[in-house]
């Protein structure tokens, strides 16, 4: 599948399924609902778990310090739903955030019984009418600064080869020269800030349901539309036809943009760095890890890279 949450997002690596399981149940617990049988849906940058009891699904955030993140993912949520934007919705009537052994813990509504994705159409559509509100200045969003992550992402890659580190610095070096001289050709405003497939879900009704809203900041809208167009160019997730028609709803091709490879490249190098974070927790991870760097040492094919 597409990659929703988990490599290009930040996050900590020391994160299990178990331990995010204790913080479901003490969070369900404070609120009187049923943990036990929770379905585990994604481990990414949150732990994602739909009940079996009750029509919720509960996100565990992998970041102990995101109280503050999680808090704006709250009144995010609150103000796509005052203006009838296709948006997860929170669980009503519950003060949230929780903290639950030193965890930050939301609580969804649930749009499926059955884990279902949308269109690139669609996600295209969400996009562009997301773009087109105007976002109050309540809302608190950040400024969205992607080196920000990349140089944190650099500090946490302590089970890498030396070389490889380096290489990933240099390359995170240049691309910060690079991309603070860039003219950004559409408006700067509100972005999901991991718009990609993997975060828009078919609702129960059959409509496109835009999720993980932790992301929202202010930016160019360029980097809305840089995944998608990445995992059709460089790695084939997409078919041609389903990038066409992405392009053709959303209204802009951003592969037409003189700072396109740029923005691909910064992409890239987030996904490399996430994944370098994870090679001690699996030879899987290991392994991809290693692939990707050999296709960025020597400008070979990204076409075997594998989504996580």
């Amino acid at each position: 599948m597409i990659p929703g949450g988990g490599e290009t997002q930040g996050g900590v690596s020391d994160f299990t399924a178990e331990c995010a399981r204790v913080a479901l149940k003490e969070a369900c617990g404070a609120v009187g609902l049923t943990a036990s049988g929770a379905e585990l849906v994604r481990l990414g940058s949150n732990a994602v778990f739909r009940l079996t009891a009750e029509p919720v699904v509960v996100r565990v955030a992998r970041d102990p310090e995101a109280l503050s993140e999680m808090r704006r993912a709250v009144r995010v949520a609150r103000w796509l739903e005052a203006e009838e934007f296709p948006a997860t919705r929170l669980v009503p009537g519950m003060r949230q955030p929780l903290t639950a052994v030193g965890r930050v813990v939301t609580f969804w509504q649930s749009e499926q019984d059955r884990e279902e994705y949308a269109t690139v159409a669609e996600l295209a559509d969400l996009l562009r009418r997301l773009h087109g509100l105007e976002e109050p200045e309540s809302l608190g969003l950040p400024y969205f600064d992607p080196f920000a992550k990349v140089w944190a992402s650099m500090r946490d890659l302590d089970g890498v080869a030396p070389e490889d580190r380096a290489f990933l610095e240099r390359r995170a070096a240049k691309l910060n020269k690079d991309y603070d001289k860039l003219d950004f050709e559409l408006p700067f405003g509100v972005i999901h800030g991991d718009a990609n497939v993997g975060n828009v879900l078919r609702g129960r009704d059959g409509q496109a349901v835009l999720i993980d809203l932790d992301g929202f900041a202010l930016a160019p809208r360029e980097w809305d539309l840089i995944l998608t167009a990445v995992y059709y160019d460089r790695f084939a997730w997409h078919s041609p036809r389903e990038y066409e028609g992405f392009v053709r709803c959303y209204g802009f091709d951003i592969m037409n943009w003189p700072g396109y490879e740029v923005l691909a490249d910064i992409r890239e190098l987030m996904m490399v760095a996430w994944m370098g974070k994870q090679v001690s927790t699996s030879e899987k991870s290991d392994e991809e890890f290693t692939r990707r760097m050999d296709s960025l040492r020597t400008g070979g094919s990204r076409r075997s890279w594998r989504p996580f």
